[in-house]
């Protein structure tokens, strides 16, 4: 990654035309080829950006070709190009005041609070949020195309596969139905019923799940982890 922090001008051109004046500025260059220009402030959003693929080229002018051109006193150019929409970004550095560059490696990926595998031990352990008299059989109960995320027993004694999503999509209702139709080939087992549960399920996956006979179940984490009392709440 490159960081370059310099008085510069910005000039985008394509699907619209877009242009910053001279003005200090954090240039980022990813590895990725992605190119950002931020300012101190606005958040985190850049103020124009180029997303890969995109190629970036470079040039630079010496002092020569400076005093030839007083009215045009950039120091380096960079014309990045998409490679797909042949949009444009040129930025013209006036005055560098600071560039680095570092080898920041492969990313381990964000590590959310409240992921799959935490929602799935927090309600294992909690299987009688779902009903009073449930039990647990196993988590990650296997079939030849994957684990179901728990395999339980409701009051009355009927297996349940209980498939879990930060965020229900209608994927994840495929994902259950697969699992179902498979479970069900296993007469000791049949039938087995569905639970499709997760922090917050979108309408059309509530609908297809519905219409499939699967059970749809919004998680409270906070309340599993014991953090939330519900029975306490005002409103």
């Amino acid at each position: 990654m490159r960081l370059v922090v310099a008085r510069c001008s910005v000039d985008y051109t394509g699907r619209l035309t877009a242009h910053l004046p001279l003005a200090p500025r954090l240039l980022i260059v990813k590895a990725d080829g992605s190119v950002l220009v931020h300012s101190d402030g606005g958040s985190y959003k850049p103020l124009n950006w180029m997303t890969p693929p995109c190629t970036l080229r470079s040039t630079r002018r010496d002092d020569d070709e400076i005093e030839a051109d007083p009215d045009s006193d950039w120091i380096e150019q960079w014309d990045v190009t998409h490679d797909k929409t042949g949009d444009k970004l040129r930025v013209r550095l006036h005055e560098i005041l600071e560039d680095s560059s570092h080898e920041l490696g492969e990313d381990p990926g964000l590590q959310k609070d409240g992921v799959e595998a935490h929602l799935q031990a927090l309600l294992a352990e909690n299987i009688d949020t779902l009903g009073e008299g449930w039990s647990l059989v196993r988590r990650e109960y296997g079939t030849a195309i994957g684990p179901v995320d728990i395999m339980a027993r409701d009051a009355d004694g009927a297996a349940v596969a209980i498939e879990i999503k930060r965020r229900g999509e209608i994927d994840g209702v495929e994902q259950l139905t697969r699992y179902l139709e498979l479970l069900n080939r296993d007469p000791l087992l049949a039938p087995v019923r569905g639970v499709f549960a997760a922090q917050a399920i979108k309408p059309q996956a509530r609908v297809l799940a519905e219409d499939r006979g699967i059970d749809c179940v919004t998680l409270d984490y906070d309340a599993l982890r014991g953090i939330d009392d519900v029975d306490s709440r005002l409103f």
